[in-house]
């Protein structure tokens, strides 16, 4: 894959300035009533749950707009690298700030904010449209809509069975990823839905070994945009039958 130096610093410098305001968004997020479900109940008090910082909290940490635009930066290099000057490039750098974001949040506070996922599928989606609007890529786009129904049958069948490991803010996640992924291929799909398994149990393996977190206390979705982004470069290396 030829890489295009333009379109890698063009990336990169949109991601870091598009990552560094998104404190000012988490600011302005509501807190859910729950940290077990967003859209359930609060629950009962309990003197053995951890607590965890509010958005606003989060928000104001020292040094925080500068971190998230070093994030930005090097994953809008990474996109950049990826997709050139293509329309997948339009979509990804949606996924920049708002993957910088959730990742941080759900690292802190297990909880993937719908104010923040719902946008980002209205946006990717809008511009997968116009993509296909403008090039004829309807293959691609059916594509994708067909792999962000299967990301979200995959994610919701285990938190159905154990809504304990797994939040439903993960589950509302692998749509818009699965959907991405799908533009670009079967196999990017494949591996990028499966990896974050894989990669989150290993990690939460060892934190729980060494007793940093509680058991099954450990966010997924940091670990599903780092599957994604190895399954849009890896998946046709890795699975090249499905990508035929």
């Amino acid at each position: 894959m030829a890489v295009e130096l333009g379109a890698v610093l063009v990336a990169a410098t949109v991601g870091a300035a598009a990552s560094a305001v998104m404190p000012a968004v988490l600011a302005r997020v509501p807190d859910p009533p729950s940290y077990e479900d967003e859209d359930g109940p609060a629950p009962e008090p309990d003197p053995g749950r951890p607590t965890y910082p509010t958005f606003a909290e989060l928000a104001r940490r020292p040094g925080l707009p500068l971190g998230f635009s070093v994030a930005g930066a090097v994953t809008g290099a990474l996109v950049g690298a990826y997709a050139g000057w293509s329309w997948p490039l339009a979509w990804l750098l949606v996924l920049v700030p708002v993957g910088v974001l959730l990742s941080y949040v759900d690292w802190r506070t297990l909880l993937l904010p719908t104010r923040v996922i719902y946008p980002a599928y209205a946006a990717v989606a809008t511009l997968m449209v116009v993509a296909a609007l403008a090039t004829g890529a309807t293959d691609d786009l059916r594509r994708a809509g067909i792999a962000a129904l299967v990301g979200l049958v995959c994610y919701w069948l285990p938190w159905r069975i154990s809504a304990s490991w797994m939040g439903f803010g993960d589950v509302r996640l692998s749509g818009l990823l699965a959907g991405v992924l799908g533009w670009a291929g079967w196999a990017e799909v494949a591996l990028g839905l499966y990896l974050p398994f894989l990669l989150g149990g290993v990690v939460a393996g060892l934190l729980m070994l060494l007793r940093l977190v509680a058991r099954g206390a450990y966010p997924l979705g940091p670990f599903m945009f780092v599957g994604t982004l190895v399954g849009l470069w890896c998946g046709p290396l890795l699975l090249p039958g499905l990508s035929a």
